[in-house]
């Protein structure tokens, strides 16, 4: 493995963390300046303001902490793709998980419990074991039109209707459906910046006058909404593991398809399972984990506003 590429997707996989918490904690700080009752009194009216100020100052203190990190992500991942695979970056980023984790118990004030603690790990020790295993070979750094035709069809058909079924369910399947839509966007959006990475060499005109520049934003426009809905239905325990692990799955199966990327098989495959094994019964352990039922990243206590009871969150 190139250690350029892997210190540059860890770096993206921190940074998109970071960003998912912040935007997490942003939708949560507006809906409470919304909730708060009517004062009767000129002095209650003005304490009522105050907290609404501070509520909408947190939000966009939040909001733009979010885009800041996810501007270095975006970048550290274009570094990345340049100098390696997309079958290599992508199920990098799983490690988004546990450092969402990390950022997410500073930012809510609430370590997450052991189980989910121990779940993130084993998939992490699995993504580990299946990369070390699997050893993604490289391919081309761009793709033919036809098969960007076909990938985009497939693409463009699975994630509207995720999104359509997730709008018939509430809770954490919504945000699970919304995550895997939003998976599959952000492996698209990474396909096409390798795509753009790899013209770079042809100059400036060529690139603006050719459309990966626009399915690109395309793609992280329609990606960054769905994530964003993902994040207004559910915790992000509920959203975070379809997501990342659907980003690398799709991720892997593109750079294949696009690029002629390559995975080891043959005797690997033994520990290849083992370390699906280990992701799959992570992801287990992860449904099963008390932080499921929503109160990880609902009980922060952001300075200024006071802790909201059992029946708020």
């Amino acid at each position: 493995m190139n250690a350029l590429t892997v210190v540059l997707a860890l770096l993206a996989a921190l940074a998109n963390a970071a960003a998912s918490v912040f935007w997490r904690r942003a939708a949560l700080a507006a809906p409470r300046a919304a909730k708060t009752r009517r004062a009767e009194s000129s002095r209650a009216r003005e304490r009522v303001r105050a907290a609404r100020e501070r509520a909408r100052a947190a939000h966009r203190r939040y909001w733009l902490a979010g885009a800041a990190a996810m501007a270095l992500a975006a970048a550290a991942q274009a570094a990345a793709l340049a100098v390696g695979s997309l079958s290599l970056v992508q199920p990098l980023m799983t490690t988004e998980l546990l450092f969402t984790l990390a950022v997410g118990a500073a930012v809510f004030h609430r370590p997450p419990d052991r189980i989910t603690w121990a779940s993130f790990l084993a998939l992490a020790a699995g993504l580990a074991l299946f990369l070390a295993s699997a050893a993604p070979v490289a391919g081309h750094s761009t793709a033919a039109v036809g098969r960007w035709a076909a990938a985009g069809a497939a693409t463009g058909a699975a994630v509207p209707r995720l999104a359509a079924v997730a709008h018939l369910v509430r809770g954490a399947p919504r945000a699970a459906l919304l995550g895997l839509a939003a998976a599959l966007s952000f492996a698209a959006t990474a396909a096409v910046l390798k795509e753009v990475t790899g013209r770079l060499s042809r100059g400036l005109t060529a690139l603006v006058t050719d459309w990966p520049l626009y399915a690109l934003a395309l793609t992280g426009v329609t990606a960054l909404v769905l994530l964003r809905g993902a994040f207004r239905a559910g915790t992000l325990v509920a959203s975070q593991p379809a997501l990342t692990l659907g980003d690398a799955l799709t991720s892997m199966a593109l750079g294949w398809a696009l690029f002629g990327e390559r995975i080891a098989l043959g005797p690997r495959l033994l520990p290849e399972a083992v370390g699906v094994a280990l992701i799959a019964a992570g992801s287990i352990g992860l449904a099963r984990a008390p932080t499921v039922s929503g109160d990880w990243d609902t009980g922060g206590t952001p300075s200024g506003q006071p802790p909201r009871t059992a029946s708020a969150a």
